[in-house]
């Protein structure tokens, strides 16, 4: 009992002795810590405001202003432990030699990061674009360092990391996607009237995009039909659905308008019989 007594006693002392060398060093790294933690939530606050005021891109604008606060508490950080007589040489080695290791094992994260602040800076594509990308086709929904979102028809979610963007074709066909299709009709059916229902047709559906002229015209002579090519937008999120009801109201447009569509017609030969005849 009395030796516990004893090393309570000694650590008492220990105790006062270092709060009366290290207090005044004590007092001062926390008020340069509190001091680091507003100034950078202060730092970080007036970066935000300054981006919206200039219609900076909301993501990269506050990847900056994190990036900043980070920079500004760490180095008043590295102040309060300079002020307690702590060297920091060794720990900003530790702390160098931390970040290589974890840039080693994450550097493909870090490239994503570093394709999703160029993708930012240069905009190729923004939210509610149709894109399509390494044959993967959606609206872009969300845009993050790491990562974009391309929401389907489907109301399917496609994740694709930023940095299998970086250096590939992208198609931009902002919000909407081009239908093309082709219908067959009968040689002896007048061509010009047919392009002028199928045109009509088109025309006459709500969704379909009257920025772009639809594009209709002769594509090929086929073997059994004249090949009408039809070319015209939708928006990405009514795709499928726009293209089944404009096939339906054309097809029902064409029997209207006794405008036939042919089956495919093969002519047969018996050469056989010929040849046993000429002998």
């Amino acid at each position: 009992m009395e030796q516990q007594i004893a090393y309570l006693n000694q650590f008492y002392v220990k105790a006062i002795d270092f709060l009366a060398n290290y207090s005044f060093q004590i007092i001062g790294a926390l008020i340069i810590v509190t001091i680091g933690w507003f100034l950078s939530k202060y730092v970080y606050n007036l970066l935000i405001k300054f981006f919206q005021q200039h219609d900076f891109d909301v993501t990269l604008g506050k990847f900056v202003a994190n990036g900043i606060r980070i920079l500004v508490f760490g180095a008043m950080l590295v102040v309060a432990i300079g002020k307690l007589g702590i060297s920091i040489a060794p720990f900003i080695a530790a702390v160098g030699a931390v970040f290589l290791t974890a840039g080693l094992a994450i550097q493909g994260s870090v490239a994503n990061y570093a394709a999703g602040i160029s993708l930012i800076i240069t905009r190729p594509f923004k939210i509610g674009d149709t894109i399509l990308i390494n044959k993967v086709y959606g609206e872009v929904e969300e845009i993050r360092l790491a990562y974009t979102t391309l929401r389907t028809e489907d109301e399917e979610l496609i994740t694709v990391p930023n940095k299998n963007m970086i250096g590939e074709v992208i198609v931009n066909s902002f919000k909407y996607r081009i239908v093309e299709s082709s219908i067959g009709i009968s040689y002896d059916a007048d061509a010009e009237k047919a392009i002028a229902i199928i045109r009509r047709v088109i025309e006459g559906i709500e969704n379909v995009s009257k920025e772009t002229q639809a594009i209709i015209g002769i594509e090929k002579f086929g073997d059994s039909a004249v090949e009408l090519g039809v070319r015209y937008w939708v928006p990405t999120r009514n795709f499928f659905k726009i293209q089944y009801e404009a096939n339906m109201a054309i097809y029902k447009a064409l029997r209207e308008a006794n405008i036939t569509i042919p089956y495919p017609q093969r002519e047969i030969r018996m050469v056989s019989q010929q040849i046993n005849e000429g002998l």
